[in-house]
């Protein structure tokens, strides 16, 4: 049975830049939603999906870039705060909403709930160089990887890693301001190919990352909601079976499966790190050496987290709302074999599979989704919305004079 959430306590979903297909964003509104817990939003505009979901109790129409000054975004955060006029559990579903929230927590605590976290870990966390130096103090397993700061430095990162290389914008904010990539980039295998990537004296902030290649690889994913003393109080493990663009991208399908070796990882992070909050790490299984290398630690809400609820019905967002107004979190094992689906980036990962390996996913026939981005019978609206805004965004990049390829949502 689901414990009972106090709906007395309402939520704040905070989100700092454009992404209006954020299925993650309406997990959250109806997780909570669905239990009587008023859930207010940051919204781009009144027709998003989330703005027209039957479980929000109210949407802000507030555009943000990430481009604006912390200082500002935190005040626009107090504002609708006030506005709400009830003290909130603020959930972030973005890197640079976590970061603004824990940095301004002595300001933001006038309307919001937040966790105790270190103020400046979110953000070291959320920078890919310095995840790889925690990692290497705490001795967390993470793929080789080089921050270069000029053109030689890039050229050294390419020779010393081989080729080919994964890209990645490498801090929050800056993805935003002066981002290297669109998403995380594989390089083909040449020296040429980076450079031409990046023909000015210094490249953008941008991590190069060994490549563990997929033949030899398994993506893996932890969801966890950390308590004030760095301890879980719910983690999940789950496999990713397709992603979107394909083997770098976001989940586009995935099943939760208990790993033991994977949640000793994550907790044992967690709790040497003192990390407080809601967490979404990405792993690659390297078969090459038998580790579970830990690639990104998201320290907010994962978009797939409704991929995973324990026994009693609680999953990572239940489990935050239920510490953080001191009610207790219910311990049950993981429920195994859930299976999400996220709408229209599956079937663009299944035709990139059938290019690929020239067959049929064997998970498309095998595995029925448990919980699905978008579609929902209580709540019709969203799926609608997402559809529209997905075609028309498909249809704007498709016709763009010099530009053409897939559509990418964040």
């Amino acid at each position: 049975m689901v414990p009972l959430l106090d709906d007395e306590v309402p939520v704040l979903l905070a989100r700092i830049g454009n992404y209006p297909l954020h299925h993650g964003s309406l997990g959250v509104v109806r997780t909570l939603g669905r239990l009587g817990v008023p859930v207010h939003a940051v919204v781009e505009d009144r027709f998003t999906p989330v703005a027209l979901s039957r479980h929000l109790t109210s949407g802000f129409v507030w555009p943000t870039t990430g481009r604006e000054e912390p200082e500002r975004l935190a005040d626009g955060l107090l504002s609708i705060g006030r506005r709400i006029g009830a003290r909130c559990v603020a959930v972030p579903t973005d890197d640079e909403a976590a970061i603004v929230l824990a940095e301004y927590a002595d300001l933001l605590k006038e309307c919001f709930l937040i966790p105790p976290v270190p103020a400046r870990l979110p953000r070291l966390l959320a920078c890919k160089a310095s995840l790889h130096r925690i990692c290497t103090e705490v001795g967390v397993p993470s793929p080789r990887s080089r921050a270069p700061t000029s053109r030689d430095e890039l050229v050294d990162a390419g020779r010393e890693l081989g080729y080919p290389l994964v890209l990645k914008n490498l801090a929050p904010f800056s993805r935003l301001r002066t981002p290297a990539v669109s998403g995380t980039t594989i390089v083909v295998p040449h020296e040429r190919a980076l450079l031409d990537r990046f023909p000015g004296a210094a490249p953008p902030p941008v991590l190069v990352q060994e490549y563990i290649p997929r033949q030899q690889a398994e993506d893996w994913i932890t969801h966890i909601y950390s308590g004030a003393d760095g301890v879980p109080r719910a983690l999940f493990t789950g496999l990713k079976l397709r992603s979107w663009p394909p083997y770098a991208g976001m989940t586009a399908r995935a099943v939760a499966l208990r790993n033991s070796e994977l949640a000793g990882l994550a907790e044992r992070l967690c709790r040497r790190i003192g990390y407080s909050g809601l967490a979404d790490l990405d792993w690659r299984y390297d078969r090459r050496d038998g580790q579970y290398k830990l690639v990104d630690f998201n320290p907010r809400t994962g978009a797939q987290f409704r991929l995973f609820e324990n026994v009693h019905g609680v999953d990572v967002v239940r489990a935050m709302h239920l510490d953080l107004t001191g009610r207790t979190v219910p311990d049950g094992a993981q429920v195994e074999g859930r299976v999400f689906v996220a709408g229209q980036l599956d079937f663009a990962s299944v035709a990139a599979w059938l290019r690929h390996e020239r067959r049929l996913p064997p998970d498309l026939l095998n595995e029925r989704p448990s919980e699905r981005a978008w579609l929902c019978r209580d709540d019709p609206l969203p799926a609608a919305a997402e559809a529209v805004r997905f075609t028309a965004l498909v249809t704007w990049r498709l016709l763009r004079p010099g530009r053409s390829g897939p559509a990418r949502c964040r």
